[in-house]
């Protein structure tokens, strides 16, 4: 999470520049705190006013400013940042950072600095996989420096190659990844998301409302904090997270085969998915006719396998966390799966809570162990995932 973190940005002057104020913007919303270093070839693509509004921080340009309160800039500025992340790096500042150059404010904050630094490239293809620039990022690597990757396009310059920086979002998310302990590290997670399908015929099925936002925020938050994730997904419409290993699967039948793939080796099980739980019993290859020897008005329906039940009974050194997704009496009943599918915690919602539930950014959510209940205040999928993580590490302690 970047609530608090302090992130210098340092703005180059490739045409990527005009992306950076997103940067800004975004870590701000995140609850970031932003400072910006331009060199002066940026300031013929975009004004310090620019920066300077988005991140409500002076913005600072040129060396030798007055000293304020009597601090030296671009020491001052390397303390103060948790990181520094230069958006977009032209290969005249990674060639500077990489051989001890420091001839303006930037390169000379960069020398100075005793935090991550991370470094986005932006530049045409050619530049990019060059001799130099290769030598110089490899040497930037080898002293720990985060070096992304460039995007695949149509380039400004009509080139079409790598080199296109990554989008404004694509870079917070590295920077939130940089910035969040590793305190799951080594630990192996299945996780379960989203809905599954029953199939009637070739056209229709039988689904619900999960989004899988939940699964994937915990999926997200784990793998940031160190994990190995396997993230066993039904049908979803959301960008899949970066984990170590993605399964999309359709009906409950197949994810209770893929969950049991994983498990003996996983040291945590997560159902945060919505599996059906029946299946028609009866599967047409044909599209069922309306009024063609069909009667539509009932479906016979049998049981799909419990797969929390299933991997509870059988589970060892695992913990296994589930989900109650509840219309009434939601502790009663979150209560009575936890004993019966031998949980060892459970996360319990009421979803007709408007601000709650299937498909909302949000969750009211009250977190359910044999020995304690924690009701939790309203807050993001993605805060409700760390609080669900934070707890099992105590377990796995």
């Amino acid at each position: 999470m970047l609530k608090g973190k302090k992130i210098l940005l340092g703005v180059t002057g490739g045409i990527a520049c005009y992306k950076s104020p997103g940067i800004c913007s975004l870590l701000r919303k995140k609850g970031a705190e932003v400072k910006v270093v331009m060199t002066k070839s940026t300031t013929e693509f975009v004004t310090p006013l620019t920066f300077q509004t988005m991140s409500n921080n002076v913005v600072h340009v040129e060396m030798f400013n007055q000293l304020f309160n009597m601090d030296v800039e671009h020491i001052s500025l390397a303390k103060w940042a948790d990181i520094i992340v230069i958006a977009p790096a032209t290969a005249n500042i990674i060639g500077k950072f990489a051989n001890g150059i420091s001839d303006d404010m930037l390169s000379t904050v960069l020398m100075a600095s005793r935090s991550k630094v991370m470094i986005a490239p932006g530049m045409n293809t050619v530049m990019l996989n060059s001799v130099a620039n290769q030598k110089n990022i490899q040497t930037l690597k080898e002293r720990g420096v985060i070096i992304l990757d460039t995007q695949t396009d149509l380039l400004a310059c009509n080139d079409y190659g790598s080199g296109k920086m990554l989008e404004p979002s694509q870079i917070v998310d590295e920077i939130d990844r940089a910035l969040t302990p590793k305190d799951l590290e080594g630990k192996k997670f299945v996780i379960t998301a989203g809905p599954t399908v029953e199939a009637l015929d070739p056209v229709r099925f039988i689904t619900n409302r999960s989004s899988g936002k939940m699964g994937y925020a915990l999926a997200e938050r784990a793998e940031k904090r160190g994990a190995k994730v396997t993230l066993i997904s039904g049908p979803t419409s959301i960008d899949i997270p970066k984990v170590e290993n993605f399964v999309r699967i359709k009906s409950t039948r197949d994810m209770f085969d893929e969950v049991g793939k994983y498990f003996d080796e996983c040291d945590v099980l997560i159902k945060a998915a919505a599996p059906a739980d029946y299946r028609p019993k009866n599967y047409s290859d044909e599209k069922i006719k309306k009024g063609h020897d069909s009667d539509m008005s009932s479906i016979e329906m049998e049981q799909n396998p419990d797969i929390a039940k299933h991997y509870g009974n059988q589970k060892k050194h695992q913990i296994l966390v589930g989900f109650a997704a509840e219309s009434t009496n939601v502790e009663e009943f979150a209560k009575e799966k936890l004993a019966k599918k031998n949980m060892d915690m459970i996360v319990a919602n009421n979803i007709k809570r408007t601000d709650g539930g299937f498909g909302t950014d949000t969750n009211v959510a009250s977190i359910i162990t044999s020995a304690s209940i924690d009701n939790l205040e309203i807050m993001s999928k993605v805060e409700l995932a760390d609080e669900i993580l934070d707890r099992v590490k105590k377990l796995l302690s």
